[in-house]
């Protein structure tokens, strides 16, 4: 080994910015242990993941037992029993008739089979997607993302196609939710009258609950209108459910509580709870319109990663975890809407379930990104770890596990009431 070997230190990115100071040595539940022993209460779940809280005996078991057996059968050579059982599986809990899935490692690459699929099976070119949508990082999925601009910087153009219609964010128009969604949907028909027509227009790619952006709900009337739009003009209805599925908003797909039916759905997250596994699902019919081998990738469907998922699954059932998302979010909306009637710098809270967000403002009602920041950092002190959405980056964040206790909500919504005190 050189001399210059034996002195060189590696370092992780500097690019990669990092919320907290925490080193962690382990997971328990809704707790990270850093490595100096201080136990944190996690209200990020790794970005909504870790759905069924840090290393679950059943999640880490079953991950076990499948890593001793066989760690990676790459699925365009052979099929593994966790694959299919987890194909199996997910199209009993998927909406209607879905019953076929694609499997893939993150969010970003099932929200670019989604796309590849919409294009192929319609045989149009054109996606419209919605103003402050996140899906992803990969050049298809950011061509589609709109959430902040930062995720674009450096890298224009982007990749043709992609039609942006405004989404029913009442708070930034300024109106009630009912007149917000007839301006949104007034201004997509103008945009397939004037941009996009039908005839080019293959999908709705839609978050039902925008996450970077802040947790907004698209709400029913907007939801239902474009499932009516896009049965009228021959389009699909992509519902990108990475973050809001698996129990976060309170019920199994986000989706549902508009009481639309997708064409597709896209998951990942809390889909292996901290394993990399996502997925797309879609009818027999709609997956037999795509192109031969047009899916596929290394890792995708990754045998320790789909028995991890099958455990979560059995744990979110056996433990009512869908109902506790609702029941703890519904507290957590009332203790911080409470908060926010007496503290001026909390302009909103908006979101569902086990997914809020919290807009913070200056004296003059801008978002004020730069508080928010000195807010999670108090929290960090106060052994709580929270991050931040939205433009500005003035969206304190609320994203705990599906774990999560009454105390525990009680315990991080107090530590935000002070941290917004010590840093008035």
């Amino acid at each position: 080994m050189s001399e210059q070997a034996k002195t060189k230190r590696g370092e992780i990115s500097p690019l990669l910015k990092q919320s907290s100071d925490v080193v962690a040595e382990r997971g328990e539940g809704a707790y990270i242990i850093g490595a100096d022993g201080r136990r944190y209460l996690d209200f990020t779940s790794g970005i909504g993941v870790t759905a069924t809280g840090h290393c679950h005996p059943k999640v880490v078991e079953a991950a076990q037992k499948q890593a001793a057996k066989l760690v990676h059968g790459q699925y365009a050579i052979l099929r593994h029993p966790p694959m299919v059982q987890l194909a199996e599986r997910l199209a009993e809990v998927m909406p209607g008739p879905i019953d076929r899935v694609f499997f893939s490692n993150a969010g970003t690459e099932a929200c670019e089979a989604a796309l590849r699929l919409a294009r192929q099976a319609t045989g149009k070119p054109n996606i419209v997607v919605f103003q402050g949508g996140f899906h992803g990082r990969t050049m298809g999925s950011l061509s589609m993302t709109s959430s902040s601009v930062g995720l674009r910087a450096g890298v224009q153009p982007m990749m043709g196609g992609v039609i942006v219609a405004p989404f029913p964010n009442a708070r930034r128009y300024g109106w009630s939710d009912d007149e917000t969604a007839e301006f949104c949907l007034r201004e997509l028909d103008h945009i397939l009258a004037t941009q996009s027509m039908p005839a080019e227009s293959a999908a709705f790619f839609v978050e039902p609950i925008q996450g970077e952006a802040g947790y907004i709900p698209a709400g029913r009337q907007f939801m239902q209108g474009l499932r009516e739009r896009a049965d009228r003009h021959g389009m699909l209805l992509i519902a990108d459910e990475v973050q809001s599925g698996f129990g976060r908003s309170g019920a199994f797909w986000a989706h549902s509580h508009f009481d639309v039916q997708p064409d597709i759905v896209v998951t990942a997250k809390g889909l292996a709870s901290g394993f990399p596994l996502s997925a797309i699902a879609a009818t027999e019919s709609l997956m037999a319109r795509g192109w031969p081998a047009s899916q596929g990738g290394t890792y995708g469907g990754n045998a320790v990663a789909c028995a991890a998922a099958l455990a979560n699954l059995e744990v979110i059932e056996e433990e009512g975890l869908v109902d506790n998302a609702r029941e703890q979010g519904a507290h957590l909306r009332k203790r911080l809407d409470a908060l926010a009637a007496e503290e001026p710098a909390i302009a909103h809270v908006q979101g569902m379930g086990l997914m809020h967000g919290t807009e913070l403002v200056d004296g003059d009602g801008r978002p004020d990104g730069d508080r928010a920041a000195r807010v999670l950092k108090a929290m960090e002190e106060r052994d709580v770890l929270m991050i931040r959405c939205g433009p500005q980056g003035q969206i304190v964040r609320w994203l705990p596990p599906l774990i999560i206790t009454r105390a525990e909500v009680e315990r991080a919504v107090d530590a935000f009431a002070e941290s917004l005190r010590v840093t008035a």
